[in-house]
Order: C-alpha cells, then structure tokens, then sequence
C-alpha cells in the first residue's frame, strides 16, 4: 500500500478481550505479554485515575497538522481507541475538547498521540482520557496529507490498526491482535498468583521467603553480618 490513505477495517479485538485487558491494567498486562509493548514513559496521562482498552484506530499525521485526525473519526466506533503519530517528533496541540466532543459521541474510549494536546481543563470535565507526549496550546493547520489505519510508531513502539491498546496511570501498553486472547489468559493466571501472594504478605511473611531469595543471596556472595556496635552499646 503506498501514498496517502484511509483504510477501512472492521479488523479488532472481541469486546470481552478489551474489557478484560482494561480490567488488568498496563503492568499486570504488560507482564503477561512477557514485558513487551510499552510505549515510551514519556506519554502521560493528562489526568490520573483513568484506565481504558480499545481497539487501535491509527492515524499518521504531518507535524502541526492535524488533518488527518479530522479524517479518521469517521472510521472510529464505539470502544475504540485514537492514536495519533507524526512523521516527525512534535509537541504541537493537535488535539482538543472539540475533537473530543466527536469522539464521545462515536464512543470512543480515549486518545493516545505522540505530540501534545490543549484544552486540559476541558477534557477533564467531559472525562475524556488523554495520553500524550506534551501539553502546549500551540495551534495547529489543516493542510497536510497523511494516511488512517497504517502501522504506525508511537513513542517507540510499533501499533498496528485494530490491535489493542492498554492505557493507565502506569502508561501505555500495545497487545497485538493476534496475541490478545493469551494475554488476557495469562494476565488472569498473573492476577490469581498474585492475589496468593498478596495474602501471605498480609500475613507478614516476606517476599525474601516467598519469592525464595535467600539462596539467590547466598550464591551471589551476600552475607548477613552483625553491628559491632550493638555488642558495645549491651555488654
């Protein structure tokens, strides 16, 4: 496929997929995924508390144009996600309440964009998430060409159009389509092993027990050795 375009797809996760993926969060997800597909730390949400999955809706954008967002929301459908990457690194505002405002209506669940966004105030109102490289109200045209549902890099990490993205207060975590239904499956084995162990440390054991580290220490040439002060301080 080459030049500029708008793919229409229908290509995505189950519904049940997205919701369990959200209901893990970015850290059990990601470690399930065998801690791959992170976005770079340096996307951040513009308000804490939300957590969100969806399907990838991508876009690829000039740097300062936001055109191409403008094309893509009529490809988006409900639970799905908008991710925004440029040709080249930008912090411009590309995105505000009145893209937003589009995309509540169409169900859409959040934005995750490797340049900036404005209206934070605003969006915090409507309670629309947003994970994004910078906040800068600098503005931006409507001129350039791009393309809607390509594979495109966002912070470091590649995202195929409907695969799932993962976002929280932790960042942003791409599971691809075609691994979404393991993951879920090893998340959920993830989060039982680690209720078990959640117990026991209620309980006051220690993680150098229950992780069974002190033979770790002891190879690795660590010793337990007694303060000679506290012998002078109760003779």
């Amino acid at each position: 496929m080459t030049g500029h375009v708008i793919v229409r797809t229908k290509r995505g996760p189950s519904t049940q997929v997205v919701d369990a993926l959200a209901r893990s969060g970015v850290a059990t997800a990601h470690e399930a995924h065998g801690r791959r597909g992170l976005l770079g730390p340096e996307l951040r949400p513009i308000y804490p508390g939300a957590r969100i999955a969806g399907r990838a809706v991508t876009v690829l954008s000039h740097p300062g144009d936001n055109l191409m967002i403008h094309a893509s929301i009529e490809q988006c459908r409900a639970g799905d996600v908008l991710v925004v990457a440029t040709t080249s690194r930008s912090t411009d505002g590309m995105f505000g309440d009145l893209f937003a405002t589009q995309l509540l209506h169409r169900g859409v669940r959040g934005l995750v964009t490797d340049a900036g966004v404005r209206d934070i105030a605003d969006l915090q109102a409507m309670g629309f998430p947003v994970w994004s490289r910078a906040v800068h109200a600098q503005g931006t045209a409507k001129a350039v060409p791009g393309s809607v549902n390509v594979p495109v890099v966002v912070a470091g990490q590649l995202v195929a159009p409907g695969d799932v993205v993962v976002a929280d207060d932790d960042g942003v975590l791409c599971v691809p389509l075609s691994e979404a239904e393991s993951v879920v499956e090893a998340a959920a084995a993830r989060e039982a092993n680690e209720e078990a162990k959640r117990r026991r440390f209620r309980a006051g054991e220690l993680g150098l027990d229950v992780y069974g580290m002190r033979p770790l220490l002891e190879r690795l040439g660590v010793r337990y050795v007694d303060d000679p002060a506290d012998e002078q301080e109760h003779p």
